[in-house]
């Protein structure tokens, strides 16, 4: 029992930095993960996998709900999409592979990298719109494999990427954000097969809830609330300081980065 209420905690928790700063789960699940993993006393060397591989299966839910409600507001460029989707898809399989190839201490050292490159950026203004040749067909595939691959290595659904590309290729920040909810499902739904056929290992395969390197008790826990709270996260930006917090918030990643380096 203790178990799932820890993993709907971390679901809770996600979904309120989620829907109050913006920001995808997995800035959130995957350090959690790996320290409740660790106390579950699953092999060292299968911490990271399992957290960036489970993060990436509740990526797969909370990118619908989040495409559903950016649809509505037609916020979703689905002619943008489309040409994504080829290489996101491409890009999350091959990222899952490299990912399952990586030692444990090299996957740290690449969501460490992430974690301090978002904390950065939420101190530096958004960057400005430049050319629209962002938006050619050969460059959109050859970035969404980039995109795809980098975020099924490191457990996200790509927004921290896709967004400012976006919006250097004269998006609207809504269309932009829009958009990248929506290739969160792609990303993850690749990648996550990918942890499944690739993630297949005799030590950890005798645990109970989980294929590959999916834990399906934490996916379970961490979806029964989040997606709730982060509604809940949305509807407290009109009353907290939401500045603040991502300053706040951006230290944190410091120091998580840093611990993982360590």
């Amino acid at each position: 029992m203790i178990e799932w209420i820890i993993f709907a905690l971390i679901g809770a928790v996600t979904g309120i930095f989620s829907g109050l700063l913006g920001l995808g789960g997995g800035l959130v699940v995957v350090p959690s993960l790996m320290a409740f993993f660790a106390w579950q006393a699953f092999a060292p060397e299968h911490l990271m996998h399992l957290a960036v591989g489970t993060s990436l299966m509740t990526i797969t839910v909370t990118s619908l709900s989040s495409s559903y409600a950016h649809h509505k507001y037609q916020h979703i460029n689905w002619a943008l999409f489309k040409w994504l989707v080829p290489g996101l898809l491409i890009g999350g399989l091959l990222g899952a592979y490299v990912a399952t190839l990586f030692s444990r201490n090299l996957l740290q050292f690449c969501f460490a990298f992430y974690a301090f490159f978002v904390a950065i950026r939420m101190w530096v203004p958004i960057l400005p719109s430049t050319s629209e040749k962002f938006l050619k067909k050969n460059n959109l595939s050859m970035f969404g494999v980039i995109a795809g691959c980098l975020s099924a290595i490191v457990g996200i659904g790509g927004g921290s990427l896709i967004v400012p590309y976006l919006m250097m290729a004269k998006q609207s920040m809504q269309k932009a954000i829009g958009t990248s909810a929506a290739c969160g499902f792609p990303i993850s739904l690749a990648a996550v097969i990918g942890f499944i056929i690739f993630g297949q290992t005799e030590q950890i395969d005798k645990h109970q809830w989980l294929t590959g390197q999916i834990h399906w008790q934490a996916f379970l826990g961490i979806i029964s609330t989040s997606t709730l709270f982060s509604i809940l996260g949305a509807k407290w930006t009109k009353t907290l300081p939401v500045n603040v917090l991502k300053r706040v918030f951006s230290i944190v990643l410091f120091i998580v980065a840093v611990y993982l380096i360590n």
